[in-house]
């Protein structure tokens, strides 16, 4: 799930039960965390974990003065749309609400227990999903983006040294992103940028180029999470009626930037550029390289400078996240999937915390996986890529 909590207004805790925790950040036993581990017998590092604001006046405090005002007089522009089930009040887990009344992901102390602690996890990286690289308000989106970072640092990198951060951009505008990914990129918390799936062009426009050639500066990759709305709707034919068509489609949204980041020539110009794909599934993953390969050897005068199969360029230069996961009907197939993928030192476990889709480090998978495989996509992937 993807959409920001709005922090120009409050959000109320919902009433229900919390599926055996107690709901003021105290997690099961010693003995339940320790069995939990041992299910999982890896080391862990995750990869997709949202934190929020907890409330519009800590987002202010980060704020210059004139962007305070701002915030409390006109607010965030973004673009409408349906962003969460309304069954699933910020699209959450029914027991990541902290007794404080803050939103799930808002409080640390919380998600340390509940999450970090609750698993033994090495490392987690925070990707914020808070509004600020989408603001139609460009100014207003470099200055947001700034508190944001700002507020990682201070509130959540510090405090805790298994965190890593993302560094939050006004990504529409290439030069103030590079300006903040400069800002930030030689910080050892912040291990790549954020930028979400349906941007207002497909990625590899050259008004996105200043971005990249900032990131290559300072070897961040850029990570691409699902969501947002970007101008346009999410399908070919136009906008769809249902949240589910929203919410199952956006893989199209994943395979449209990898097509225009290959084929615009994105990798030619930036050769140690690295992307991340987060929470987009990768089981359609392969059938896209197939075809992108078979129309590179047919069509390739269209882009002489794309001088190799679109296929092995993508298993360079990108990684993926394991939240969500496509699961066969026969869970053997799941084997035949990942082989076909081939991209065993590419693939990063995310549980994508607090999110109700939550993936649990010991049911993840629906098949057991072999230990050098396990291994690299727990933990071993991430610590290369992150230089952890």
């Amino acid at each position: 799930m993807t959409a920001p909590v709005d922090t120009s207004t409050t959000v109320d805790r919902p009433a229900v039960e919390r599926n055996g925790h107690r709901g003021n950040g105290e997690a099961p036993g010693a003995a339940m965390r320790a069995a939990k581990r041992a299910r999982t017998d890896t080391a862990i590092i995750d990869t997709d974990i949202h934190i929020y604001f907890p409330s519009p006046d800590v987002l202010r405090s980060y704020l210059s003065e004139r962007w305070q005002e701002y915030h409390r007089t006109i607010g965030q522009r973004g673009y409408e749309g349906c962003n969460y089930p309304r069954a699933m009040p910020n699209a959450a887990r029914h027991d990541a609400w902290p007794e404080d009344g803050t939103p799930p992901g808002s409080n640390l102390a919380f998600l340390q227990a509940q999450l970090l602690d609750e698993w033994g996890m090495e490392f987690g990286v925070l990707n914020p999903l808070v509004g600020a690289g989408y603001e139609r308000n460009l100014d207003f989106g470099a200055a947001f983006s700034r508190a944001t970072n700002e507020w990682q640092e201070a509130e959540w990198l510090e405090p805790d040294p298994r965190l890593r951060g993302s560094i939050i951009v006004p990504w529409e505008d290439g030069v103030q992103a590079a300006a903040e990914i400069d800002r930030w990129g030689s910080h050892p918390g912040f291990v790549h940028v954020l930028l979400i799936a349906r941007t207002k062009e497909p990625l590899g426009r050259r008004k996105y180029w200043p971005m990249y050639e900032a990131a290559c500066r300072h070897d961040q990759p850029i990570a691409i999470h699902f969501g947002g709305a970007g101008g346009g709707p999410i399908t070919g034919t136009g906008y769809p009626a249902h949240y589910i068509e929203d919410h199952g489609g956006m893989p199209q949204t994943f395979q449209a930037q990898i097509i225009s980041l290959i084929f615009e020539g994105v990798f030619q110009r930036f050769p140690s550029l690295k992307f991340v794909l987060i929470e987009g599934g990768f089981g359609w993953i392969p059938p896209l390289l197939w075809r992108m390969d078979e129309a590179w050897r047919q069509l390739h005068i269209d882009v002489p400078h794309v001088t190799e199969p679109p296929s092995e360029i993508f298993r360079r230069h990108f990684w993926v996240s394991t939240q969500p996961m496509e699961e066969p009907f026969q869970p053997e197939q799941f084997r035949q999937l990942l082989d076909h993928l081939d991209m065993d030192d590419h693939l990063l476990f995310a549980t994508d915390y607090p999110h109700w889709d939550f993936d649990s480090p010991d049911r993840a998978f629906p098949i057991q996986l072999d230990e050098e495989r396990r291994r690299k996509i727990m933990a071993e992937n991430a610590r290369s890529l992150y230089k952890f």
